[in-house]
């Protein structure tokens, strides 16, 4: 599993800074994309760079852009007025 295109959980958690419990947590979850190569689990690093929001896809700029348009209808005046402050 030497490949340089895949990381280990291990690796992936000390990226993070979090555990590797918590890692592998994600991975059954399916909210880290992972294959599975025999008992361990192997993270594609494009899934990396995904995960640290260096790489977003469609999907994720239409849900940023609608969270933006949703906060400027409601909360509009108060951001212009503290722009003026």
């Amino acid at each position: 599993m030497e490949n340089n295109e895949y990381i280990t959980i291990p690796q992936l958690a000390e990226i993070l800074g979090i555990s590797r419990v918590a890692v592998y947590k994600k991975v059954k979850k399916g909210e880290i994309e992972a294959i599975r190569i025999g008992r361990n689990f192997a993270i594609p690093k494009k899934a990396v760079a995904h995960i640290l929001g260096k790489d977003l896809t469609d999907k994720d700029k239409k849900e940023i852009d609608k969270a933006v348009k949703k906060t400027l209808e409601e909360y509009r005046e108060v951001l212009e007025r503290l722009g003026n402050e």
